[in-house]
């Protein structure tokens, strides 16, 4: 992992805290300066820091999911392409949730699970996903299917995440459960606000949980690629 890497962490930052800024300010039409770049920095730094590596399957998954998200952030800039937008994250969550399955050990091993126990502990997932939907469904219109599709890939994203317990170091699981876990959020105060009811915060709310959730996502993918367990 190269030094010279991290200016484009800086990037992602600065990109970040402008966006952030022109939000707080009611300058939207200044974040179609900003918003591409916050997302833009982050892939720049994992393509650099996993060039080694390049060819797997892992950082493939990884690296196309920064891109759609990168795509999503774009198309969401302009509301009537909202649908796109998320047809681009929804991409993005497939292919983390691949990239979260490579980034554990014997990712393909079913034997001696316990799915009842497994249902248990991604409970508050299902109910929190169900709650959010059942408060928008009434204005979502024509977008009712691709939104359940949506969030049944939201919630398998961070459910995989979350199933890497004791399958990766413990750097590793914490900082992309956290950061699958934010996402979660971040998406969750958007359907909130676009379909349920608008509050003032809620740019600031999304904007601030996914950018965190991107970075924790790529240092823990970073950390497991550091150190292997």
């Amino acid at each position: 992992m190269k030094d010279k890497s991290i200016v484009w962490l800086y990037l992602f930052l600065f990109a970040t805290l402008v966006d952030i800024a022109f939000l707080l300010e009611y300058k939207s039409h200044l974040r179609f300066f900003s918003k591409p770049l916050i997302l833009l920095g982050l892939i720049i730094y994992f393509f650099k820091i996993t060039k080694p590596i390049a060819s797997t399957l892992l950082t493939k998954a990884i690296l196309g999911a920064l891109i759609f998200s990168w795509i999503g952030d774009i198309l969401l800039l302009w509301p009537q392409l909202f649908a796109y937008g998320l047809g681009a994250f929804l991409l993005a969550h497939v292919c983390y949730i691949i990239g979260f399955k490579v980034a554990q050990k014997n990712p393909g091993q079913i034997k001696n699970v316990n799915f009842i126990k497994i249902f248990f502990l991604n409970l508050p997932f299902y109910i929190l996903a169900a709650f959010v939907y059942y408060l928008t469904q009434p204005n979502l219109g024509i977008l009712k299917i691709p939104v359940i599709i949506y969030i049944i890939a939201i919630v398998s994203m961070v459910t995989t995440a979350r199933e890497r317990f004791g399958k990766c170091n413990i750097a590793s699981f914490w900082q992309v459960m956290i950061g699958a876990s934010l996402f979660f959020i971040s998406d969750g105060l958007l359907a909130l606000n676009r379909f349920y009811l608008e509050f003032p915060e809620s740019g600031i709310l999304v904007m601030g949980t996914y950018a965190v959730a991107q970075l924790l996502i790529v240092m823990g993918i970073r950390s497991h690629l550091i150190q292997p367990q």
